[in-house]
């Protein structure tokens, strides 16, 4: 092999695109900064003149249908449901990890 050919030579195309994100999430304080720029983002924007905006996307309905069958819930209610509760399953697993480790 070459002096020159990098690491990321043997990788497919898909590959060289997700390892930069792959070595981001890898990266412990990745997850906190992450939540640390959205949390003060979120804070600007409600709080600025664009805040009208910030209430209607809050609010705005989002709906999962099949058949008869439908769910309704405004987009903070998602969040709170879902991803809160995949943020709690996470960081059940890091706490598993800390104390079996």
């Amino acid at each position: 092999m070459p002096e020159h050919a990098r690491a990321t030579d043997h990788l497919t195309p898909f590959g060289r695109l997700v390892r930069p994100l792959h070595v981001f999430a890898g990266n412990e304080l990745a997850g906190v900064a992450l939540l640390l720029g959205a949390a003060v983002i979120a804070m600007i924007w409600a709080n600025s003149p664009a805040a009208p905006f910030y209430e209607a996307l809050r609010t705005t309905y989002l709906t999962i249908s099949l058949g008869d069958l439908e769910l309704s819930k405004p987009l903070l209610e998602w969040i709170n449901d879902g991803l809160m509760s995949v943020f709690f399953f996470v960081i059940g697993l890091e706490i598993k990890r800390e104390i079996l480790y």
